[in-house]
Parts: structure tokens; C-alpha cells; sequence
């Protein structure tokens, strides 16, 4: 596998990846990624999910803004997470708590204020709806996913089907899906659990317009 160097620099600050070129996007920042963390404003109280990380670049721009405690980075690939792993050391953060898990099957957490996913959108929705599905299980009460994609319909609908609700933004050819866990689902029935008032100052807290 032949190595490649990735330099973004973001707000002020210089990242530095190393990718393999059987990793996504190996020569350059995704633009679906770049976007998604465009429109989020990470709260210092915040405890995020990089789901399905690749070589780092969410998790570690997380870390860098939030520190590194608050941030867990996710992904089925070993070869991402060991890139991953020297990712974080390359760009001077302390340990992040990296995870080999397909999905959600070895992430017992169920208190994430945010969980944030490029899924892979080239194949089946399999990956996807196990990201949508698993992830409202391991938000805490008023936590939020945020899922970048270029597909725009079966994403919406599946989102809103699980969380009652999505908003999304368009941008560069992508959509910004963000949905926010507001029910307590109990005996295949929905219960409120924010007021309307609350929502939205969760929201406005979170989304970048």
C-alpha cells in the first residue's frame, strides 16, 4: 500500500494525516466531511463519536477543539484506526479512545451528546441504516446525529422514520443530515421527552447556518 501525506489547515490550525491509498479519500480531505464539520459547533460539555472514522480527520479536529477525553473514534477497518492512532500523535493530542467495532457492536457507550458519520454511500444502505438505527440507541436524551451524504431521499426518510424529525443542509453537492434524539422509545410507542422551547436552543446551540 503506497503512503500519502494530507495537510488541512482549519480555523487557524495546522492538521497533518497520513493516509494509505486504500483508505477514502486518501489525497485530499473529503468535501462531505469537510462540510459536515462546516455547520457544527462543538459544545465544550460535549462527548462525540467519530462512527466509521477512517484515517481520523473528525475525530481528531473533535479532539483538538474539545480535548481528547471527550472523544471516541470508531471504524471496522484496522489499517484506518492504526493510521488513526499515529494521526493523533502526529497532530501533538493526547490519547483518543479508539475502538475496532463494525458498527456499533463493540461500543457499549449510550451517553454520546454526538455521534458524526460520512457513511459509505457507493454501495447498499445496509452500513447506513445500522449507523441511523445504532445511533439512537447510544445518544443521550437530547444528543444529536449528524450524517453527511450526497444522497438526499432514503437518508431523510430513514432519519426521520427513527428520530421523528431531521433537518438538513445542502452544500457543495452534499446534504448535512442533523437529527436529534427526543423520545424515549417504549413499547413500539413514542414519548416526548424535551419541550419544543429546549429543542430549539439545543439546535441553535449545534447547527451552523
Amino acid at each position: 500500500m503506497e503512503k500519502f501525506t494530507v495537510k488541512w489547515h482549519y480555523n487557524g490550525f495546522d492538521y497533518e494525516f497520513h493516509t494509505l491509498d486504500s483508505l477514502f479519500s486518501y489525497k485530499q480531505i473529503d468535501i462531505g466531511t469537510w462540510q459536515m464539520i462546516e455547520h457544527i459547533d462543538l459544545q465544550p460539555d460535549s462527548k462525540v463519536l467519530d462512527l466509521g472514522c477512517g484515517y481520523g480527520v473528525v475525530g481528531i479536529w473533535a479532539a483538538h477543539t474539545i480535548g481528547a477525553k471527550n472523544v471516541v473514534m470508531s471504524d471496522v477497518n484496522v489499517a484506518a484506526l492504526e493510521v488513526a492512532a499515529k494521526n493523533v500523535t502526529v497532530n501533538n493530542l493526547e490519547k483518543i479512545r479508539i475502538v475496532h467495532s463494525d458498527g456499533f457492536n463493540n461500543i457499549h457507550d449510550v451517553d454520546f451528546t454526538l455521534i458524526m458519520s460520512n457513511p459509505p454511500y457507493h454501495t447498499d444502505f445496509s452500513v447506513a441504516k445500522s449507523f441511523i438505527e445504532g445511533s439512537y440507541k447510544h445518544l443521550q436524551m437530547s444528543g444529536w446525529l449528524v450524517m453527511v451524504t450526497k444522497r438526499f431521499d432514503w437518508y431523510k426518510n430513514k432519519i426521520h422514520s427513527v428520530f421523528g424529525g431531521v433537518k438538513w443542509i445542502e452544500s457543495s453537492g452534499y446534504y448535512v443530515f442533523f437529527a436529534q434524539k427526543r423520545f424515549v422509545q417504549k413499547s413500539g410507542r413514542n414519548k416526548k421527552g424535551m419541550s419544543k422551547k429546549l429543542r430549539k436552543k439545543y439546535q441553535k446551540d449545534l447547527i451552523k447556518t
